[in-house]
């Protein structure tokens, strides 16, 4: 930002001016001038004791009460100069609201305590001296009364103190009190910093929640969808091919095309009541931090509905029913895994199929299962595409994403997920599973 002319005058003017506020400086302004006033009229006093015109016992009585205008700039400059003109019994008002002043702001507490002692020393000398003055002139004749005796020092403490004391006193617990509500307000402006990034934080999270359940239903959907109408193609394929060939064998493809129609509107029904569920309207505002939460709730209850590794061999079955050469080996013990676990196996397994489907039908494949001490390896194999594989030619489309869907199950799971052509000419698809994400 650039600084214009009127900026640096209203910048100088500003530097002068110490008040905060106008109604400040219209009250130092009108201190000063009952102190000018009242020093002017103690100044009268003082020239008659020091040989001094009158006039200029006024004039400095005036010079001297008008310092108190510059009290919450200099309040120690304010507290000297009323001890300064304490001997001349002048400067009553400048000194207490001097003390007041000093006391209420942010001056060193040693300095305070210093400045106010000697004020109390000027006061207290002052007061006795004018005393034992007063004392004599009233009570010549009188032999009873002794202004060497008690009577007045005594006396001289305790007006000191009255002096002195409730002004420094009021001035101590109104600065304490203008400190408190000083870090008070510090502390709120901190907390509501703090209230904000909390709230743009959690904000983040439920867009990253949100995020997160579009991009599983995404990876759930394309599962669904691009293996169950794959298989559903290349039945129709099969079955336009000999339907008049091999009228039996067209039935038996007819109803497999049936039965995955119906596997597939199923699963898709089990998603939408997923969704339905987590965007049914609430009765109270939901916080965001629960909008994760819920997700999460979803994913999981959707993760334990959905299949397992036990249907992985129907699952090979179904390609198989599709003109498919595909082998399921087993290697290990079967045992159980949490729940996350088998439904991404399963899922790697079915998205490794129906590529095989889409880019090498007619190719051998063999599905590998090996269950370890503490993870579960799958790996899909196909060999090269034959010449004549297929007796048409399908054309199912491909959207690029099965190889990306299927990392990032895997690595969503700490897995580890590795593709990519054999020497053969083949391709191959390897991930290894934690027993526990």
């Amino acid at each position: 930002m650039t600084v214009t002319g009127a900026d640096r005058d209203a910048g100088g003017v500003r530097s002068w001016l110490w008040w905060g506020r106008r109604r400040s400086a219209v009250l130092d302004v009108g201190l000063a001038f009952v102190s000018a006033l009242e020093c002017a009229v103690e100044g009268v006093g003082f020239a008659e004791k020091a040989g001094l015109p009158v006039p200029v016992g006024v004039l400095f009585g005036l010079v001297v009460g008008s310092v108190l205008v510059v009290r919450r700039r200099w309040p120690i400059g304010v507290v000297l100069v009323s001890i300064a003109v304490a001997p001349a019994e002048m400067g009553f008002l400048m000194g207490i609201v001097g003390l007041y002043t000093l006391a209420a702001s942010e001056v060193p507490r040693r300095i305070t305590a210093v400045l106010a002692g000697m004020s109390t020393v000027a006061v207290f000398v002052v007061t006795v001296v004018r005393m034992r003055q007063d004392v004599a002139q009233a009570d010549v004749g009188e032999p009873d009364i002794d202004p060497s005796g008690w009577y007045v020092p005594v006396v001289s403490v305790f007006m000191t103190l009255g002096l002195n004391a409730p002004p420094l006193l009021f001035g101590l617990y109104i600065g304490a009190r203008r400190r408190l509500m000083e870090s008070l307000r510090e502390r709120a402006d901190s907390l509501e910093q703090e209230l904000s990034l909390l709230a743009d934080r959690a904000e983040q999270r439920a867009q990253w929640a949100r995020q997160e359940e579009r991009t599983r239903i995404a990876r759930e959907m394309h599962d669904v969808v691009a293996h169950r109408v794959s298989l559903m193609v290349v039945h129709a394929a099969a079955l336009q091919a000999v339907a008049l060939k091999d009228p039996q064998k067209a039935v038996r493809n007819a109803a497999l095309v049936g039965d995955m129609g119906r596997q597939a509107l199923t699963e898709l029904r089990e998603m939408l009541g997923v969704l339905r569920e987590g965007t049914a309207p609430a009765p109270a505002p939901v916080p965001l931090a629960a909008v994760g939460r819920a997700a999460a709730a979803a994913a999981e209850a959707a993760a334990e509905d959905g299949p397992c590794l036990d249907a992985l061999e129907a699952l090979c079955e179904q390609s198989r029913l599709a003109g498919a050469a595909v082998e399921f080996v087993v290697v290990g013990e079967p045992r159980a895994y949490a729940p996350e676990v088998e439904r991404t196996a399963y899922r790697v397994v079915q998205e490794a199929l129906t590529n095989v489907h889409k880019h090498a039908a007619g190719a051998k494949v063999v599905v590998r299962l090996a269950h370890r001490e503490a993870e579960v390896a799958m790996q899909v194999e196909n060999g090269p595409c034959p010449s004549d594989a297929g007796d048409a030619d399908v054309r199912l489309p491909s959207g690029g994403n099965g190889l990306v869907g299927m990392r990032e199950r895997v690595l969503r799971l700490g897995g580890v997920f590795v593709s990519g052509e054999t020497d053969a000419g083949g391709f191959k698809v390897s991930a290894v599973l934690p027993d526990r994400p």
